[in-house]
């Protein structure tokens, strides 16, 4: 497993030296109203990112009830998943300690009992496989470890199980397709502003 933390310091990673500037973002997706903790040396510090936004606008759940978001930063993936259905279980991961703390207050915040967050360096801590796994990638953290979130996601995914990737055109989506070619099949949900938002199924080999 690469060792994410000598690899990069920004929100990927946990910084103790950093002020703290804790802030409660209420926002609106669709018709489903929530919130979210941020605060410094978290992704979405400011608000809900609009890469993000654009996923959860277009995001397909239906015949799904197990989700993993990977690198959930302050959770507003998972958080949004898990409000559209009590049957739905979600666990959310991040290496870094304040975006777990910060998501661990969100979900009692919105009061979701199918829902956690736990420390995980991508998938080192994951034992189960899902139904979907979700990812807004940390591109800062370098295409390595990308590439390690979308390449390994297939060990966790169930049968006829999808990954759903936001990517900037910019910051290599139209290369993360060909470069995982063999692996997945990729189909292009929406292209927005810049964003592409990804759907990916394993290949079945016969």
């Amino acid at each position: 497993m690469i060792n994410v933390v000598k690899l990069m310091g920004h929100y990927f990673i946990s910084d103790n030296n950093l002020k703290e500037n804790l802030k409660k973002i209420e926002v609106k997706v669709k018709d489903t109203k929530f919130s979210f903790y941020t605060d410094n040396g978290v992704f979405n510090k400011k608000g809900l990112d609009y890469g993000t936004r654009v996923l959860l606008e277009n995001i397909i759940l239906s015949n799904k009830k197990t989700f993993l978001d990977v690198g959930c930063g302050c959770g507003p993936i998972g958080i949004y998943i898990a409000k559209q259905s009590s049957n739905y279980t979600v666990d959310m991961i991040d290496i870094n300690k304040k975006a777990v703390m910060l998501t661990s207050k969100s979900i009692k915040l919105n009061n979701l009992s199918n829902a956690r967050v736990f420390i995980s360096n991508i998938y080192e801590n994951i034992n189960l496989k899902y139904d979907m796994i979700i990812t807004n990638p940390p591109i800062h953290a370098g295409k390595k470890i990308v590439y390690e979130i979308v390449e390994h996601a297939k060990e966790y995914l169930n049968e006829n199980g999808e990954l759903w990737i936001v990517i900037r055109k910019d910051q290599g989506a139209k290369s993360l397709m060909k470069d995982m070619n063999d692996i997945y099949n990729f189909e292009i949900i929406k292209r927005d502003n810049g964003f592409y938002i990804l759907c990916a199924k394993t290949i079945v080999k016969i």
